[in-house]
């Protein structure tokens, strides 16, 4: 059998963002028929970032035009979820971005510009947000060998590996820096199958989504790992169907990989759980008083539902251990949710 060998970066590249991608086939469910993220569990996570909107306008002094660009918009569902929550004198003034490969979904709302590519440099002020966007931006992955080298990781189109070339130049560099692979283990035999995702090119990705803003927030939120903890043996993996897969780059599942969001991170930048930023946004998921339920029983049944909702998000086994990175542009947005 004849395999076209290449690193997981590009496999992944064209596995989900070819002309047969995962991501760019306009005729499938999208994301949310695959897997559910905070944006698909309850309206409350649109409600929070409607919140957090707001603070940003209030910093910059209530801009003429407010920019609110959703990077990896999926089918734009966050977007809408978040112009229905905002209240009208903020929401008059909202130019709402769509950043998505996929082709536009049918019934959008008009005001939201559809992109394929981020917004110039400098280009906008408001609030940048990429939910579950990073660990999508594909990475090579690279494996020690039997004598503790880091190589890189080749696929085949079947999801079949074999180690490659030792890890150089830009590669090494960064997992020098973020992510060292130690060639013994305590015993000192020589420490191998240990494996790390090559982060620079989510780097560079988050760098450039953050230079889209004059001034405002940028803030991404995803699966993440610190230098201090970083997984042994990595974290690639595939989605299909709402169940986790073997990743294989042939298209038919979602290929991802949790983020070094502390290599992410600019001057200023603050790091926060989802369950921090969440909490310091007003969703808490704590159950209405049970006086509710005999004074307003349709209204408690509501607020119980929503307590389950927010205690899903801030869940810290669970989508409350997301990583938000928080990087302030211009100045004036620092410390909006630990202040």
């Amino acid at each position: 059998m004849t395999h076209d060998w290449c690193g997981w970066r590009d496999a992944t590249e064209r596995a989900l963002y070819g002309p047969s991608g995962f991501y760019t086939r306009g005729d499938g469910p999208g994301p949310a028929g695959h897997f559910r993220t905070s944006v698909h569990v309850s309206p409350l996570y649109a409600e929070a970032l409607a919140t957090l909107l707001c603070r940003v306008d209030a910093a910059l002094g209530s801009p003429a035009e407010l920019a609110l660009v959703d990077v990896g918009a999926g089918r734009g569902e966050l977007l809408t979820g978040v112009l229905a929550a905002l209240p009208e004198p903020v929401c008059a003034r909202v130019r709402p971005y769509a950043v998505e490969r996929a082709p536009r979904p049918a019934g959008l709302d008009e005001r939201v510009t559809w992109r394929a590519e981020l917004p110039a440099p400098g280009s906008l002020t408001g609030l940048l947000f990429a939910n579950e966007w990073l660990d999508n931006v594909p990475v090579d992955v690279a494996e020690t060998d039997g004598n503790g080298v880091p190589r890189l990781v080749l696929v085949s189109p079947d999801g079949t590996e074999r180690l490659g070339d030792p890890v150089t130049g830009a590669d090494a560099d960064w997992l020098a820096r973020w992510w060292p692979l130690p060639h013994c283990a305590p015993d000192h035999a020589p420490a191998s199958g240990l494996r790390a995702e090559i982060g620079h090119p989510r780097d560079a990705a988050w760098s450039r989504a953050v230079r889209a803003l004059r001034a405002g927030l940028a803030v991404t939120a995803d699966y993440a790992h610190s230098r201090d903890a970083r997984p042994p043996y990595g974290t690639l993996t595939g989605f299909r169907e709402g169940r986790e897969v073997r990743p294989v780059p042939d298209g038919t599942c979602d290929i991802t990989a949790h983020v070094a969001l502390d290599a992410c991170a600019g001057p200023g930048a603050e790091h926060l759980t989802q369950r921090q930023a969440l909490h310091a946004l007003g969703i808490d998921g704590r159950r209405p008083p049970l006086s509710l339920a005999s004074s307003d029983p349709a209204a408690y049944v509501r607020a119980l539902g929503a307590a389950g909702a927010a205690a899903e998000l801030t869940d810290p086994a669970g989508l409350g251990s997301f990583g938000w990175l928080l990087q302030p542009v211009g100045g004036s947005c620092t410390g909006l949710l630990t202040r």
